[in-house]
């Protein structure tokens, strides 16, 4: 049984809406790429193929994904694709998620600078977990993280997502050495930890000329503020058992954009209306809906998700192969047949064979709305 298909898309509401929207914002290269990108993705300008079927002679176009990573449309496969990868790597033990949180006072900053401050806030978080480990535990945890820039309202909100392993490889490399049962470290350890790591970096970007919008007064102010701030939120969830489930979960991080097509409830000339948390919903103008869907525009190139410690070791023979080998075998998990890539498609009426034909001149004509740039 396949999956109903959401009522409404964001790249409706991108089509309807862009031009208001670069009225009264000023939109980067980027936030603009991205926006055409969603209002082309999946439609005729893109191009695709016909599929036929020879038994009933059913057609039906099928259009090509624009794969930008900030289309909701385009991320299932790539998600797949992520955890299909990492079920290779991960070890059989239980992990803790952990949530990172710097305070509201530091987000003016990370909207003007974000790879600076987002790579900053990726280290300081890797750092400090991986130092509790040697002086906690005595060894190397593996760490795989997650930057997400929102809440559900779409409001900016970066944090950092981090599944960490319950237990590392000892520093002399002779055993496993897991945490207790349900505890991975204090998170008021972990909360002053990650302001100060955070507080240096920061320092050590403005002696380097990155902030130069900031007097030196000014940038005082703010690492003041900063270091007064006791909501450096850091928050851990019970680990998970099994390494199946922590893919499984991990992996709806990971490729998650700002908001999902199936969150919509309503759009109108002036609303937008989407679920937020639980029942609760939030209604927009969809300009202001637009607005805050391209504050989390990511820069081009920056990674969102990153690896430490065991976890960032890809060498044959390296940290994660001898962490694995001190580890009991896991038990083997059923997997599905996978499907040649050469066998015919069918069709869901008749169950005839379905042949994939080149779409003709008026076919591959770019619907109005898409036609922007």
């Amino acid at each position: 049984m396949g999956f109903a298909r959401p009522r409404f898309d964001i790249a409706d509401i991108v089509r309807m809406h862009r031009e208001n929207l670069e009225k009264h914002s000023c939109l980067s290269r980027l936030q603009k790429r991205v926006l055409t990108a969603i209002s082309r993705c999946r439609t005729a300008v893109l191009g695709g193929h016909l599929e036929v079927c020879t038994g009933c002679g059913r057609e039906h176009p099928v259009y090509n994904s624009c794969r930008n990573r900030h289309c909701p449309k385009c991320q299932a496969l790539a998600q797949q694709k992520w955890i299909d990868a990492r079920a290779e790597r991960i070890l059989p033990v239980r992990h803790f998620h952990g949530v990172f949180t710097p305070p509201l006072g530091l987000r003016p900053l990370a909207m003007r600078h974000p790879t600076e401050v987002y790579t900053a806030l990726f280290h300081s978080v890797s750092e400090l977990l991986l130092e509790l480990g040697r002086t906690h535990l005595g060894a190397t945890l593996g760490l795989t993280m997650v930057l997400h820039t929102w809440t559900r309202e779409l409001h900016f909100h970066p944090h950092i997502h981090v599944l960490v392993t319950a237990g590392g490889l000892s520093l002399d490399r002779q055993r496993f050495s897991h945490t207790r049962k349900d505890f991975l470290f204090p998170v008021k350890v972990m909360g002053r930890l990650l302001r100060g790591k955070m507080l240096d970096a920061l320092r050590k970007l403005y002696r380097k000329g990155v902030f130069p919008e900031l007097k030196q007064a000014a940038f005082n102010r703010l690492m003041a503020s900063l270091a007064a701030h006791k909501s450096w939120g850091v928050y851990a969830k019970a680990p998970f058992r099994r390494s199946q489930h922590v893919l499984s979960y991990l992996g709806r991080y990971t490729h998650r954009v700002g908001i999902a097509n199936s969150r919509i409830l309503d759009v109108g000339s002036d609303h937008v209306t989407f679920r937020t948390k639980g029942q609760q919903t939030a209604t927009l103008h969809p300009v202001e809906f637009l607005r805050r869907f391209v504050q989390h525009v990511l820069p081009d190139g920056f990674h969102k998700i990153r690896h430490a410690g065991l976890y960032a070791s890809a060498l044959p023979g390296g940290l994660l192969e001898k962490a694995r080998a001190l580890l009991p075998l896991p038990k083997p998990c059923k997997k599905a047949q996978p499907v040649a890539a050469d066998a015919p498609r069918t069709c869901t009426h008749c169950g005839g064979i379905i042949l994939r034909l080149p779409l003709t001149a008026m076919a591959r004509s770019p619907p109005q709305e898409a036609a922007c740039v």
